[in-house]
């Protein structure tokens, strides 16, 4: 299969809730979807931005080749946890090219919401 996607990615929208109902499965979470169609193993560094301090980052994770991770944002604790109840951005940066979804589940009422979108590619070397 041909590589496909972009090395960039950012998503400028992330919110952890800070509760959830249901079982353990339905916690309130943001997970980042990678696909990596390359011969090569994706290094990912993934930066954290938000509103009123400084970035955090780099969180680094490995997509095998020729292989999806689901990463769930809530899990990522170094160099620090991301905090809950927080607006936040994201930007990930790949050693191959590779495609980035974003999907958040809110399930602080019984009634569960899901939203997913694809992040957004940065073409080219940009940032």
């Amino acid at each position: 299969m041909n590589t496909i996607g972009h090395r960039v990615w950012a998503i400028p929208e992330g919110y952890i809730p800070g509760s959830s109902t249901g079982p353990e499965a339905m916690t309130s979470h943001e997970t980042l979807s990678f696909l990596n169609t390359s011969d090569e193993d994706a290094q990912v560094d993934i930066m954290v931005y938000f509103s009123d301090r400084e970035p955090v980052g780099p969180y680094r994770v490995k997509v095998p080749a020729r292989r999806t991770l689901h990463l769930w944002v809530n899990d990522l604790d170094d160099p620090e946890p991301i905090p809950r109840d927080t607006d936040f951005a994201t930007v990930m940066r790949s050693s191959v090219p590779i495609v980035v979804q974003h999907t958040r589940l809110d399930s602080r009422q019984a009634e569960n919401a899901l939203l997913t979108t694809m992040a957004f590619p940065v073409p080219g070397e940009a940032l």
